[in-house]
Parts: structure tokens; sequence; C-alpha cells
């Protein structure tokens, strides 16, 4: 009897190490953030304060995709950029489960859709007008028979839609090249574009004789790391490092390698 109970004590004592063995496993940081083996981190490709794509090599640089390598670095996988053309298809990918991490703009809104976690910098935004436009401040932006272009769906876009009472808001699906701002501005078939403070200081760069930014912003934005609704444990994880990585200074001098312009980050 002893000896036929003692091999099934030995063999049930396997089977519990091996399933604890698999559970520990499963559990820890890289198995929750990267389950693939590879950590998908999804940005919004078309937005400098984030990233920019190399036209020819297609190879991502800026803060969100320096960011996504590090974190990778430190749970001990490979990175895959995940580029997004606009919110919602970060958004999308996300909920598809084709990227692990996203990284958007804080909008109520878009709290629906994903969940927010840790910040990583404060994004102004300005109004970017012609050269000889009589608007000088925000408070002059508000006024009947002005027209505020902005890309659809982005915050600025939500702002001035929710804000503004007196405008007219003509909604753009992606954000047109330079010669085209300078044309929508200069003609006169828009008044003021409301985009990130990156994209009016480069317009106005771009074109000092033609285009002028607003020296204010209209809102301050949070850019935070996101997660699919209900993924606890994925922010557990995230959160921390995205943390580390603001106190460090890495996403401060990721976004001056970048010529981020403007931008502030979450005090320590």
């Amino acid at each position: 009897m002893e000896s036929a109970y003692h091999p099934r004590v030995r063999a049930l004592f396997f089977i519990v190490v091996g399933l604890l063995a698999t559970t520990l496993c499963a559990q820890t940081p890289a198995a929750v953030l990267a389950p693939t083996g590879q950590l998908r981190g999804a940005f919004l490709a078309l937005n400098p304060v984030q990233a920019r794509i190399d036209p020819v090599t297609g190879a991502a640089t800026g803060p969100v995709p320096d960011m996504i390598r590090e974190i990778a670095r430190r749970l001990g996988v490979p990175a895959t950029m995940v580029p997004g053309t606009n919110v919602p298809a970060v958004i999308k990918a996300i909920e598809d489960g084709a990227a692990d991490i996203g990284f958007l703009a804080v909008d109520p809104g878009r709290a629906r859709e994903v969940d927010f976690g840790a910040r990583f910098l404060v994004m102004p935004s300005s109004y970017l007008v012609a050269l000889n436009s009589p608007i000088r401040r925000n408070a002059d932006v508000d006024r009947p028979g002005v027209v505020v272009a902005a890309v659809g769906a982005t915050t600025q876009h939500l702002f001035v839609e929710r804000e503004l009472r007196n405008v007219q808001v003509r909604v753009l699906p992606v954000m047109p090249a330079q010669a085209e701002v300078e044309r929508l501005l200069t003609s006169g078939e828009v008044t003021a574009f409301a985009v990130n403070r990156q994209r009016a200081l480069e317009a106005q760069g771009a074109a000092p004789s033609r285009l002028r930014a607003l020296p204010e912003s209209f809102i301050d934005v949070d850019q935070a790391v996101v997660v699919a609704k209900g993924r606890r444990d994925r922010l557990d994880v995230v959160n921390p490092l995205v943390t580390e990585l603001v106190r460090s200074g890495f996403v401060k001098a990721s976004a001056e390698r970048a010529g981020v312009l403007g931008v502030e980050f979450p005090a320590p």
C-alpha cells in the first residue's frame, strides 16, 4: 500500500510544481505587457510631438519610439512600432490586439475606449493664423465670421467643437502639407488653424513672412500611455516604467534630440 502511495504523491507533487511554474511565468512583466514576445507600441505617426517617420527608410524617431524601445529593453523583449495615421487608428490597434500599448493625448471621450495610464509629456496648443491677420490673442478667435480648421478627432478639434460658440469649424481628415496650410490661411478660406504648438511653430518657421503662431496656448494636453479597456494588469507594469523614464530625464532628452518645442514634462 505504501509503495503504491508514494509514486502517486510524487507524481502529484511534480504536476503542482509544473502548474505553479507556468503561473509564475505567465505573471512576469514581459508576459503581461508583451504576450507575443515583442512589445508592440502604437502612436501617432503624423504628430511630431510623438514621432516622425523617415519617408525613405520608414524608421521611427522621437520621444514615443524611444520610449517603446526603452520599455522593451527593460522587459527583455524586441520592440515593434505600430504607427497610426490618426487617433482612431491608434485606438483600433489597441482594441484589436495589434498593439500592446499606445500613446495618446488624454481626453474624457477617449477614456471610454481605452484606459489611460502614466503621463509623460504636456503638449500646448496654438492657433496658427496668416501674418496679417487681425487675430492677436486667443480671445480674438471665438467671433462670428471666423473659420477655424482642425484635424478631425485631435484634441484641438475636440476643444474647438466643445468650447467655441461663434465660429465655423472646418474639419480636415489629416494635417495638410505646409503649402496647403499656407494657402488656406493666406487666401482667407480658413481664419485660424487649431493645432498643437509644435506644428504651429514649425509652420511659422517654414513661412515666417506668411504665417504666425499665437503666443498663448488655448489648451495644454497631457500625453499618456494607454492600454485596452480593463487591462489593469498592463497598467500596473507599464506605469512605473513610464514614470521612471520621465523622472530620469529620458523623455526630456529624447524630445530635445527630436527638436520638439514648447512642451513640458510632469513633475518627478
